[in-house]
Formats: C-alpha cells, sequence, structure tokens
C-alpha cells in the first residue's frame, strides 16, 4: 500500500469545482459561534460538492481572518449567503423547492440510518449553535428533523463533525457514479 501524491488525488482546481455539477444540496448554519467550526463545514461541503452555505445570525463569513485555518480554501469554492434570521433562509429555500431538514433531536426526528436522501430533488440542512442547537422557531419552518443515532454517554457531536457525518450520509449515493 501506497500513500497517493497531490498529482495523484486529481483534485479539482477552483474554476473546475466552479463549474462541476454540484449536490442540490444547501447547508444553513444556525448561530454557530465558532469560526473554526464553521471553516470545517466549508472544508467539508466542498469535499463533497455542496451547492452553497447559508450562514445565519451572527455565524462568522469567509471574511473572518480566521476561518481560512480551517477552510483551507474551501471559502473560495463554495458559494454562500448572509441571512439575519434563519427562518427567512429557510423559508425562501422552501419557496425555491428545497426540502429541509434540521439536524436536531426531536420527538418527531427521523433516525439518520432510516433517513432516504434519493426520495428529495432538492435538501437543505440546518445546522445549530454549539450548544443550544437550532432554534426552535427554525424548527417549525422546517419539513422535519434528522437525528444523528449516539451511543455514548453525551449524545452529540461536535456541529462540524455532524456535518460531516450528515453530508456524508446525503451523498453516499453519488459515489458509485464517478461523474462527479
Amino acid at each position: 500500500m501506497r500513500k497517493l501524491s497531490m498529482a495523484e488525488l486529481g483534485r479539482k482546481s477552483v474554476e473546475e469545482f466552479k463549474q462541476a455539477k454540484k449536490n442540490s444540496i444547501i447547508v444553513v448554519i444556525d448561530n454557530i459561534r465558532s469560526v473554526y467550526n464553521v471553516g470545517s463545514i466549508f472544508r467539508t461541503a466542498d469535499a463533497f460538492l455542496i451547492e452553497a452555505i447559508c450562514i445565519c445570525g451572527y455565524s462568522p463569513t469567509p471574511e473572518h481572518k480566521q476561518m481560512a485555518k480551517t477552510a483551507l480554501g474551501a471559502t473560495d469554492t463554495v458559494s454562500w449567503i448572509h441571512y439575519n434570521n434563519c427562518v427567512d433562509a429557510v423559508q425562501e429555500l422552501k419557496i425555491n423547492g428545497y426540502s429541509v431538514f434540521a439536524i436536531e433531536q426531536t420527538d418527531e426526528s427521523i433516525s439518520l440510518e432510516k433517513f432516504n436522501a434519493t426520495e428529495y430533488r432538492k435538501i437543505a440542512v440546518v445546522f445549530g449553535n454549539e450548544v443550544e442547537g437550532v432554534q426552535q422557531a427554525v424548527i417549525e419552518v422546517c419539513d422535519g428533523c434528522i437525528e444523528i443515532p449516539q451511543l455514548g454517554m453525551k449524545h452529540s457531536l461536535n456541529v462540524a463533525t455532524a456535518a460531516g457525518v450528515i453530508l456524508w450520509k446525503l451523498v453516499e449515493h453519488n459515489f458509485g457514479n464517478k461523474n462527479n
């Protein structure tokens, strides 16, 4: 076994990324306070060819000088828009044909292993604040909630880690198709 070189990985340039067909998935971040979490979510969105990120509330935007530490250039490839209010972002996404799911533990959440992303043409997923999670007002305007099943004591993941788990699940069916 041999580690692949950077040349062998066949990475896209910024321009190739921008021209590539994206997965019809939008990430919505709801008052995430850590610039490093937001930067990590950008990097994950780049890895999975996510369409865009909606940055809501006081979440840091790519202009923040420390975001580059974790985003590693993904803020140059992934499209983003800022909304003052996450409810407004969700309502606009729904008007534009997205099924919107909060990533949250609720009394009616769908366990991730039972969620079938192929049932939806366009999906948006909302990730909430590191301590408070997704705001109740946002949950109320979503089409549903998805929960990551967990076995330990904490019953929560770091938001950037949760984004990686969720986004992989949403795009995993595409990895048999090397046209991406």
